[in-house]
């Protein structure tokens, strides 16, 4: 290798240059020519093939150049180790004697041009049109691997959305399944004796129905049609009040450190869920250090002053507030990290885990409008980081109930009222009006929401106190019947019954302000005081 360039030389053009020749004067001699017509060589020459391949191995080169005549080194063979190398680098022969015949097997070969030593004049010119050649080719590299990075993003995109239809879909018939099993399960167990044979096997029913019902949910956060009730929160005071359970959760093998900004660190979301995503990513990051380590949580608000594209997330300019959850655990591959946010995807064994974890994350992130981005690589650990538009205050604390206030339908006054429940679910529509009238509740049944509004209409003025009602019906869904109504039930109040709310009743599954909703699946008490507490509020409310 050639001494460093001294100041005299630094206006000149650097050049990586590989020379390989078994003459040592005819290798200055090129280098002369080069520094004389502007370059700065930084050059090294090789006149065998291990010679050869260990420079390859040792230096990024930007050109070749290559006696024809060497008596222990084949100019071929020296073509052949570079292409071997998969390297776009320009390969130049330089000969005093040789015949047409063997200048073409050398450009056929893949040598970029033939130059012979008296003609020199020729090398720069070469070198500098080889050069912008190899920039170009770059430059449609570097856009190729672009453009087939984003639509690879586009097409992750596109199969989680469809994923996510998907799964919204399947979540919302089945919580109607199971609200009967629940509900007619726990029927049951109120009317069995604790001694009773049969009760066993119905507390199994009720238990599995349970577990259905947390694997229904995940399922709708990932869909992002789940119900949420966001409030302007401090993330944290969120991340403060689930660190003692984080402790118990990760063992005493892995080290929990939190690092939270001094900054107020508001939010809009819903606290529940946040507090799911950060035990979700605890999880996962236990799971991945099962020799101990370290999690780490950290807060902190950051500005962009203008819109950034990381993968498929698209930030807007604005404030937001990061969660980054760290862990030094096994780290993820590329293609684990591909798959990483698909529901039922999981690198663990049989019985370890379902795939919903991170999928769940995932759809809460975004319906909240947030981010979730992954940073991560084999043996080097991995790291969370989620952004969540900031807000500008923080909720207060709800008041406290009075000692001695009641929350069970038992304390309730005596049901005497007139609802309307409208449900296109045959045995969940037999199942509330049963609990209902069992109430003392006077109930009208009816099947979607036209005979609803039929009903409605043929009271001949008779009131009817509440509006039960399923969102998503055949022929008419229920926020429509209740556009309807409200001229011929102005007081009458409404409850909205969904497992999920696609639709203009709620925006991304952020409901509206004031309207009343309870979400399937649901057990005959929480029925019982939905219903009670809606009644008993006031004003009323039909929209």
């Amino acid at each position: 290798m050639n001494p460093t360039p001294t100041s005299t030389q630094t206006s000149r053009k650097p050049l990586r240059l590989l020379v390989v020749d078994d003459s040592e004067d005819d290798a200055i001699l090129l280098v002369r020519e080069l520094r004389r017509n502007g370059f700065a060589p930084d050059y090294e020459r090789v006149c065998n093939a291990p010679a050869m391949k260990a420079a390859l191995a040792r230096q990024s080169w930007q050109f070749v150049i290559s006696d024809y005549h060497m008596p222990n080194f084949d100019p071929f063979e020296a073509l052949r180790i570079l292409k071997q190398t998969g390297r776009d680098i320009p390969f130049i022969l330089v000969s005093r004697v040789v015949d047409d015949r063997n200048a073409v097997a050398a450009m056929k070969a893949g040598a970029a041009d033939f130059i012979m030593k008296q003609d020199l004049v020729r090398l720069v010119p070469a070198i500098e049109r080889e050069l912008r050649d190899a920039a170009n080719r770059a430059g449609r590299r570097s856009a190729e691997d672009a453009l087939r990075l984003s639509e690879e993003q586009l097409q992750q995109a596109q199969k989680l959305e469809a994923i996510g239809r998907l799964a919204g879909g399947v979540a919302h018939d089945f919580n109607n399944l199971l609200t009967v099993i629940t509900g007619y399960s726990d029927r049951a167990l109120r009317q069995l004796a604790a001694d009773h044979p049969v009760r066993v096997p119905v507390e199994e029913i009720q238990k599995s129905a349970e577990r259905a019902t947390a694997l229904t949910r995940q399922l709708l956060a990932f869909s992002r049609k789940q119900t949420l009730q966001p409030v302007v929160l401090d993330l944290n005071a969120v991340v403060a009040n689930v660190e003692e359970m984080l402790r118990r959760l990760i063992g005493e093998n892995i080290e929990l450190h939190s690092t939270l900004s001094p900054k107020p660190c508001a939010v809009k979301a819903d606290p529940g869920q946040i507090e799911q995503v950060i035990m979700n990513l605890a999880v996962n990051a236990r799971d991945a250090m099962p020799m101990g380590g370290k999690l780490i949580l950290e807060t902190d608000v950051l500005t962009l002053e203008s819109a950034r594209n990381s993968g498929p997330h698209q930030f807007l300019p604005g404030d937001y507030v990061r969660l980054t959850v760290t862990d030094t655990g096994t780290g993820m591959t590329d293609e684990v990290k591909a798959h990483l946010f698909e529901p039922f995807f999981t690198t663990k064994e049989v019985g370890k885990g379902t795939g919903l974890g991170l999928a769940t994350s995932y759809g809460i992130i975004k319906q909240s409008g947030g981010h979730i981005l992954v940073y991560s690589e084999p043996g080097h650990g991995t790291c969370f980081k989620i952004y969540l538009p900031a807000a500008e205050t923080i909720a207060l604390p709800a008041p406290a109930q009075p000692a001695g206030a009641s929350t069970t339908a038992t304390s309730a006054p005596p049901c005497t009222e007139t609802i309307l429940l409208v449900e296109d679910e045959a045995a969940l529509r037999e199942l509330a009006l049963c609990v209902l009238s069992e109430c003392g509740y006077n109930v009208l049944a009816a099947s979607n929401g036209k005979e609803g509004l039929e009903i409605a209409k043929n009271r001949n003025g008779h009131p009817i106190d509440l509006v039960l009602t399923d969102v998503i019906m055949p022929q008419m869904g229920g926020k429509e019947m209740i556009d309807q109504m409200r001229p011929l039930l102005p007081k009458a109040k409404v409850l909205f019954v969904s497992g999920y709310t696609d639709d203009a009743l709620a925006h991304h599954g952020v409901l509206e302000p004031g309207i009343s909703f309870l979400e399937k699946p649901f057990s005959p008490t929480r029925l019982i005081f939905k219903v009670r507490e809606v009644l008993d509020a006031h004003p009323a409310r039909v929209s």
